[in-house]
């Protein structure tokens, strides 16, 4: 693992505490103790922040002088310490999550919980899952790491561990059902149950089973009732049903009463509504203690889990006081260390490639570059010269709102293209507008040209280019689509460069012949130009993959931002889930990445050794629910080689698809995945170990995750579409099939080729521009492997017939309808999951 060299012993880090496991147990004995201290007027000033800009941090926390306690400083923000100089702007999550690289999420929150407690910063405002991002146009989804619940999850649990390995309490942050930006401080998001457990709740869950410290609630109703009011959210649900033990904090000045405390708020923020002295609690939550609507149990209850929280990851020891001023320039001392060297290992391994015809990248010392666009360069008035980086102005590597920090500096791409290009002796051309007919003029003498575009989002308070907060739309702005275009007209070797914090639709280009590469290059943070570089030149291949689906047509989501309450009507199919669902073919499908060399996989074991089935429960609760939900139950393996001729990184993922007559679900859902970076001709094991809730879904009637009864669809490959290795595992036993096949096609189009050779097997997939005439010859090869279970079995697809691009249900397992299809089609190939039909 990565890790940042900033001694703990530079900060006064416990050693002890450092190497320790967090005590819920000891720290609510500490917490008790300081309790008894405390005056009633004392435990109100606990939970009532002193109100803004009336200290140095975001958020505040007056000392208690008499019991020995400092206070509490709370800060922003999710890429780094907000309004604060010597700070390392990291990659947004959006970006680490397409890393899918569960060492470099730990890494970066290690590095960022070191930079948080050298400023004095006790509570760390990040990490960020909701928005978890079912709608691509929402304002704030690059602050979180993926619309997938599983994948978002670990980026939680991750970063978590890592901000709070040194002593800085992490805050799982908005909770819950904040999807949009548009009237977030009114609209309802109404949440069925299931959607609830299944999507929403999931990464929180995960936040509290790794022992987060403190949550943050959310600006929204929830159900029509408002989040940090919410009793079914913070009670039943989050201190209930999640056991968390840490203490919630509302959003700044988001809605709520005295009766939040009863409804299981436990500190306002800022305390006053942003500066008038106006406070929802304080004097008034002190009415309602002595009047007795609050209990003064409860009371005590807030004040312990803030001080539980407090003692959790040791702050009562040396901890620092806070360095820095939010309001007066005083940006303190530089905590950075050497976490630019971090910050740019994170950007290079966030970009993903999506085409690549003919190898065009790496670039091999082209004799001239042709460099347009005006992403390619900083902002021309400053790189921190807009409020919490509000503009779009040059290149782009975080979004805008309080989820920022100040730039330290920012590589731009040019500077580091331009670096390069001295070394190879390439001459270099610009044109650093976004102006068509400069960059057409620009492009045509060179031997290479690459356009940067990009789209950008964030909070609703500032508005960009008339979009407040939320996208308008998912074209790339400032005229991307003609930038790209024009240039493609001139220059046949045309690559184009995306910076973005989402989705957007390529469609007006992609397929255009001369537009041979194009690389998503994310929201890279500080050294922006130098994550590229390294990728664009070959001195790492790349190895991201896409955290959320680009889809061809915006209506394909099914989600989009509406004006009053959101019903939530789609249910769990979100993202890839309604592709798969609705047959919907996107441009490019979640978990999707290219390299410079190619994977093979084989060998899949299944070893299912508990199958237990019906509901779960437990007699105890823990942090992140019963503990039987996360008792391993299957240890799911398969082999990837690096096939190429170059070291690369590949990501197995792990889908899994419920037994038949399960409650409507999406065909395969993400439950694992590892990143194996391997050496040409290297191979390494990805290993799965699923836990009891993965095979689970919630049955609103019982109140229970249950494990359904039948056998399990068990998927592998490079992607949500590009399964290489399939099976089932159930009670009387587990299959397992290699995907094998070939597909040539004829068309005059341009075409980008995903390959894999295994010994066994090869799997070619070829991206076309227009309908070609395709025909697949299919070879499958089965491998048995001893499991726990009483009965194994092989089964191996039969030989098919001609391929068309939606799934067609035609048989396979779980299916109940027709059993052939149509009169005019033929069912060409069944497999254990789905069939397809022409």
């Amino acid at each position: 693992m990565l890790s940042s060299t900033l001694l703990l012993t530079a900060l006064a880090v416990p050693a002890a505490f450092a190497q320790s496991n967090l005590d819920w147990d000891a720290a609510y004995t500490k917490a008790t103790t300081m309790l008894g201290k405390l005056t009633l007027q004392q435990k109100i000033n606990m939970v009532t922040g002193v109100g803004w800009q009336k200290g140095p941090c975001v958020g505040n926390i007056a000392a208690i002088s008499s019991a020995g306690f400092p206070g509490l400083c709370l800060q922003d923000g999710p890429v780094g310490v907000r309004y604060a100089s010597g700070v390392t702007a990291f990659p947004a999550a959006i970006h680490l999550g397409a890393t899918w690289d569960k060492d470099l999420m730990r890494a970066q929150g290690v590095a960022m919980g070191e930079e948080f407690r050298g400023k004095g910063v006790n509570i760390a405002l990040a990490p960020v899952s909701g928005a978890l991002g079912k709608i691509p146009q929402a304002g704030r989804n690059w602050e979180g790491y993926s619309n997938d619940p599983y994948h978002a999850g670990v980026g939680m649990t991750e970063v978590i561990t890592g901000v709070q390995s040194v002593g800085v309490q992490a805050c799982a942050k908005h909770y819950i059902g904040n999807e949009q930006e548009r009237n977030r401080e009114t609209m309802s998001s109404n949440i069925d149950d299931r959607t609830m457990h299944e999507l929403y709740l999931w990464p929180f869950a995960d936040a509290a089973k790794a022992n987060v410290a403190t949550f943050m609630c959310s600006y929204n109703k929830l159900n029509s009732s408002w989040a940090c009011d919410n009793d079914y959210a913070l009670n039943k649900l989050l201190k209930g049903e999640l056991g968390f033990r840490g203490q919630v904090l509302s959003d700044w000045n988001a809605k709520t009463t005295t009766g939040g405390a009863t409804r299981g708020l436990d500190m306002t923020m800022p305390g006053d509504n942003f500066g008038d002295n106006n406070f929802v609690w304080g004097q008034n939550l002190l009415n309602a203690v002595n009047q007795g609507s609050v209990s003064t149990s409860r009371l005590d209850d807030m004040v312990k889990r803030i001080f539980a929280s407090w003692y959790l990851v040791g702050q009562d020891q040396n901890y620092p006081s806070v360095s820095f001023n939010s309001w007066n320039n005083n940006g303190g001392g530089d905590v950075s260390g050497n976490h630019k060297e971090l910050a740019r290992t994170v950007a290079g391994d966030g970009i993903i490639l999506l085409k690549n015809v003919n190898n065009a990248l790496p670039l091999k010392k082209p004799a001239s570059l042709a460099i347009i666009g005006r992403d390619a360069i900083n902002n021309p008035a400053g790189i921190n010269s807009c409020t919490d980086r509000a503009c779009n102005d040059g290149t782009l590597a975080m979004g805008w709102g309080s989820g920022t920090t100040n730039f330290p500096y920012l590589i731009d791409p040019l500077t580091a293209i331009r670096a390069q290009a001295q070394v190879d002796g390439t001459t270099v051309v610009t044109s650093t507008t976004d102006n068509a007919s400069q960059g057409a003029s620009a492009a045509q003498s060179a031997s290479t040209a690459i356009v940067f575009i990009n789209a950008n989002s964030g909070e609703g308070y500032l508005t960009v280019q008339g979009n407040s907060g939320d996208r308008n739309n998912l074209d790339p702005w400032n005229n991307g689509n003609d930038l790209v275009k024009a240039v493609a007209a001139v220059n046949s070797k045309t690559i184009v460069v995306i910076h973005s914090v989402g989705p957007i639709i390529l469609e007006q280009f992609v397929d255009l012949p001369n537009v041979i590469a194009v690389v998503w290059a994310g929201l890279p943070g500080q050294e922006s130009g130098n994550g590229l570089v390294d990728v664009l030149y070959g001195s790492k291949a790349p190895g991201g993959k896409l955290p959320f689906t680009i889809a061809k047509s915006p209506s394909d989501y099914g989600t989009s931002i509406i004006n009053g309450d959101d019903n939530f009507s789609e249910g769990l199919f979100i993202d890839y889930r309604r592709f798969d669902a609705q047959g919907i073919t996107p441009r490019y499908e979640f978990g999707f990445g290219l390299s410079y060399t190619t994977f093979s996989f084989s060998n899949l074991v299944i070893s299912y050794t508990s199958t237990t089935t019906g509901p779960i429960s437990s007699t105890q609760n823990a942090p992140g629910g019963y503990p039987a939900l996360y008792e391993p139950v299957a240890t799911i393996t398969a082999r990837v080689t690096n096939t190429g001729g170059v070291a690369g990184s590949e990501v197995a993922q792990l889908y899994i698809g419920l037994p038949a007559g399960s409650p409507s679900t999406p065909p395969k859902q993400l439950r694992g995945f590892q990143k194996l970076k391997l050496a040409s001709g290297a191979s390494g094991t990805a290993t799965f170990v699923l836990k009891r809730k993965d095979l689970a879904y919630w049955n609103t009637a019982s109140q229970r995750w249950v494990v359904p009864t039948g056998n399990f669809n068990i998927f592998i490959g490079a992607s949500s579409r590009d399964i290489r290795l399939q099976g089932t595992m159930g009670p009387s036993g587990s299959t397992t099939t290699t995907i094998g096949g070939s597909t040539s096609s004829t068309t005059t189009a341009q075409t980008t080729t995903r390959v894999t050779t295994t010994p066994s097997t090869t799997v070619t997939t070829t991206r076309t521009t227009t309908a070609p005439t395709t025909t697949r010859t299919t070879t499958v090869a089965t491998t048995t492997r001893a499991t726990t279970t009483a009965v194994i079995t092989t089964t191996a697809a039969p030989t098919g017939g001609p391929l068309q691009s939606k799934w067609g249900q035609c048989g396979g397992v779980g299916y109940t309808g027709a059993s052939v299809c149509s009169p005019t089609a033929t069912c060409s190939t069944l497999n254990p999951y789905y069939a397809q039909c022409l």
